[in-house]
């Protein structure tokens, strides 16, 4: 299994004029790599999957990993509100040639305790890649408790969680429910200073397409035992962190990389729009004054 205690981006899917725009994933994927991110989800939230098809995924996932090469590694997410699609989409990123997949809480239906576990423990039969669950119940309502997460955790495949409810004291709870090689990555990017200290072994992040350097400095800080240090750094980057997600991800973040030259449009699918243009010039000004453009 490749390392996924990692800094690891959640990418975003660049479009142009209603396709997507390769050049600029190209452009994004070596920036990142050049900044010291770890490893790619793709497919995930941030890349607007409701709006991809299944052929553009698959060309995305070919084409970030004739940049990166076979020993980057990449995630995949597939996960749906359907358990059998879910298996269909993740057999698929196995075949493909994903790393691990990542499989979000069944949304809008609202399954019970005893069916998420259903849910996640025959997705995780129909692979022989390692799975990570992805809570986030800011967008799928139902959230893994800590004893469902515990449960899972003993599935042989099912090796980690993307904790993205920011709740500190339930990641603490979590961790002290797995057993240690359980990976714990933050999928809260505001908090995840204290993730760290709790913890965690690293993030699924927004904010590393902008700030990557300072992701895994963090990481390294409180790793080293130099906690107030990386607490000092996230805290001078908090109002750009908020600004990420002024919008529902990834409206700021795709404006963010257009500003930088690192993207060529801000373009999104709908139901998503570009950032409002007074919460766009107001994130400039933030990133102006913290030297990122």
């Amino acid at each position: 299994m490749k390392n996924f205690k990692a800094t690891i981006t959640a990418l975003i899917t660049p479009f142009k004029n209603g396709a997507v725009d390769f050049a600029s994933l190209e452009n994004l994927v070596r920036h990142q790599i050049k900044n010291g991110v770890e490893g790619f989800v793709i497919n995930g939230t941030t890349a607007e999957s409701p709006t991809l098809l299944e052929k553009e995924v698959a060309d995305i996932f070919k084409s970030v990993r004739n940049v990166v090469g076979k020993d980057f590694p990449l995630i995949m997410g597939t996960g749906s509100n359907s358990t059998a699609k879910t298996e269909e989409l993740s057999e698929k990123a196995e075949d493909l040639g994903a790393d691990a997949v990542l499989v979000v809480v069944p949304y809008y239906n609202k399954p019970p305790q005893r069916g998420l576990v259903k849910h996640f423990t025959e997705v995780a039969k129909s692979v022989s890649i390692p799975v990570i669950l992805y809570n986030v119940p800011g967008r799928t309502i139902t959230a893994l408790s800590a004893e469902s997460i515990s449960e899972l955790s003993r599935v042989q495949n099912i090796v980690g969680i993307k904790e993205a409810s920011g709740n500190i004291e339930f990641a603490k709870e979590v961790k002290q429910k797995t057993n240690p090689e359980f990976v714990m990555l933050s999928g809260d990017d505001g908090t995840y200073v204290d993730f760290l200290k709790a913890g965690g072994h690293g993030v699924i992040s927004v904010a590393s397409h902008v700030i990557p350097k300072e992701m895994i400095a963090w990481k390294n800080q409180v790793a080293s035992g130099k906690y107030e240090d990386a607490q000092a750094g996230i805290k001078k980057h908090t109002n750009l962190i908020n600004h990420l997600f002024v919008e529902a991800n990834p409206i700021p973040v795709k404006m963010a990389l257009h500003y930088m030259g690192i993207i060529e449009s801000p373009e999104l699918r709908l139901p998503l729009v570009t950032m409002a243009e007074d919460l766009a010039q107001k994130m400039k000004t933030e990133m102006k004054t913290l030297g990122v453009l």
